[in-house]
């Protein structure tokens, strides 16, 4: 199985702009620039990679704790995951430092332990944090009882 995006890009990198799309059409033709990257702190402008990975890594992580939940007879009632990827500047240019991930879920007859220790399980096993394994994955927990 394969699944694709492309990028398409005109000018150079401080004025240019380009878009992102997808295979599945959930972006079609989304803009991204140097500004929407690296100037825009609000994210209103366009999009970014590291958005874009933030967003895989929330969906791969929390699709991944339902799975560990379900294979030990539990179901949540809900699950609830921001991802920060954390990008700077430095000597060679930029860098992703860090992503965390903030977790939040309810679920019936578990324990805010065994909440915690099926989260890091399935931080350490999802795809997206596989390939994301040269850069510090955080996680933080909060559990509805």
């Amino acid at each position: 199985m394969k699944r694709t995006a492309d990028a398409y890009w005109t000018g150079d990198t401080q004025n240019g702009q380009g878009t992102i799309s997808t295979m599945s059409g959930a972006f079609k033709e989304q803009p991204y620039s140097f500004k929407t990257r690296f100037l825009s702190e609000d994210g209103k402008a366009g999009t970014n990679p590291e958005e874009l990975i933030a967003a895989a890594h929330a969906a791969c992580f929390t699709m991944a704790t339902s799975h560990i939940l379900n294979q030990a007879g539990f179901t949540a009632d809900n699950l609830h995951t921001v991802a920060a990827v954390d990008i700077r500047p430095g000597a060679d240019g930029f860098s992703i430092e860090g992503i965390t991930l903030q977790i939040q879920g309810k679920v019936p007859n578990l324990t805010a332990e065994q909440f915690q220790a099926y989260a890091e399980t399935a931080k350490a096993n999802c795809p997206v944090s596989k390939a994301l394994a040269a850069v510090p994955i955080s996680l933080e927990v909060e559990f509805q009882s």
